[in-house]
């Protein structure tokens, strides 16, 4: 019996042996070798370029974007009043909204191109009311000079609130929203302007109060027993809002000195118009414009205060709808008219 026994243990191992001989064997997978990570991100020295090697200085200006500090001028100005630009705060305040408006480059180029449409609609309405030029560079800093709307609600150019709006004669409801109108929110504006400058008899507080309200501006001024826009503690908005006028202002004055380059014909140009006043209901503008030979599109840009496709007027009165004539709009017909005086000096390209 212990003979049978040793041979089957003897047999067993055998078979054992022989499946883990025969067994597959699984594959074994070698991970390759990673570098430790970088401390820093190498950045390749570019090798010194001498004088007499163009080419090489032109590699070397096509890989590098230069960014370099602002040229703050020695004295600056809204409205014909003095910026204290040796109080430290003040400067850098200014510095500041200069690089941010020299190096936001596409929106300060755009900024220019509107500006040279726009621009000659706003200046005289703004010398009809005594108001300094400066103040064209409120709504551009508002609105872009597009009829946005903020997410308090404020509409226009000017970004006026709806009750602001109402306040200075312009008409809001359903229909109709002269915040959109550029010239009669224009003339708003230079109500609004005057009151205020009634108040403090400064511009440059008159620009703050447009931003932070009269009121807020008044009692600000009573209790830091202060007189100047300058020695406020203001809320950081309005605290940049002359600061960014000024910046504007001063690269649309020399706008090659900041890095802008636009030739005159890259500006946008003026679309010119015809008035036609309607004193009745029109019920469908759709079928209106196709009158004038233009789409409900067109009707709308050029006419963005009429804010659906008809427009009640139960009570008679006038409005006045601008109406392109088809071949302007194109442009290829476009710059063939006389600019207005107030085109010519938008911007210094």
């Amino acid at each position: 019996m212990l003979k049978y026994l040793t041979w089957l243990a003897l047999l067993l191992a055998v078979l054992a042996i022989s499946f883990e001989l025969l067994r597959p064997r699984a594959r074994q997978v070698v991970m390759p070798s990673l570098p430790p990570p970088p401390a820093m991100i190498y950045v390749p020295e570019l090798p010194p370029v001498a004088e007499e090697e163009p080419e090489a200085k032109e590699v070397v200006r096509k890989m590098i974007v230069p960014a370099m500090s602002v040229k703050i001028p020695s004295a600056a100005y809204f409205s014909g009043e003095s910026v204290p630009l040796d109080t430290f705060y003040v400067r850098e305040g200014f510095e500041r909204e200069l690089i941010v408006n020299t190096y936001f480059h596409s929106s300060t180029l755009m900024l220019m191109k509107k500006a040279h449409r726009w621009f000659p609609v706003i200046e005289p309405i703004l010398a009809k009311h005594n108001i300094p030029e400066d103040f064209k560079f409120i709504a551009l800093i508002e609105s872009g000079l597009d009829n946005v709307t903020s997410p308090a609600g404020a509409s226009g150019f000017w970004q006026f609130l709806k009750g602001t709006a109402r306040d200075y004669n312009l008409e809001v409801n359903d229909h109709i929203d002269e915040r959109y109108h550029v010239e009669k929110a224009t003339e708003a504006a230079c109500r609004f302007f005057l009151d205020a400058y009634g108040t403090f008899g400064n511009w440059t507080l008159v620009a703050a109060a447009f931003n932070a309200g009269p009121k807020r501006i008044g009692d600000m001024l009573k209790r830091q027993h202060v007189s100047s826009y300058y020695d406020l503690q203001i809320p950081e908005e309005t605290n940049r809002y002359v600061y960014r006028i000024l910046a504007v202002k001063t690269i649309f004055a020399n706008p090659t000195s900041y890095g802008f380059h636009v030739k005159f014909d890259e500006l946008y140009p003026i679309v010119p118009t015809r008035d036609v006043v309607v004193n009745h209901t029109v019920k469908d503008l759709v079928i209106f414009a196709q009158q004038y030979g233009i789409s409900y599109k067109t009707l709308r840009i050029f006419n963005p205060w009429i804010r659906k496709d008809e427009l009640p007027n139960q009570s008679g009165r006038a409005y006045i709808l601008k109406i392109p004539d088809a071949d302007h709009l194109r442009y290829s017909t476009l710059g063939d008219e006389p600019l207005p005086e107030a085109a010519k000096n938008t911007i210094n390209p």
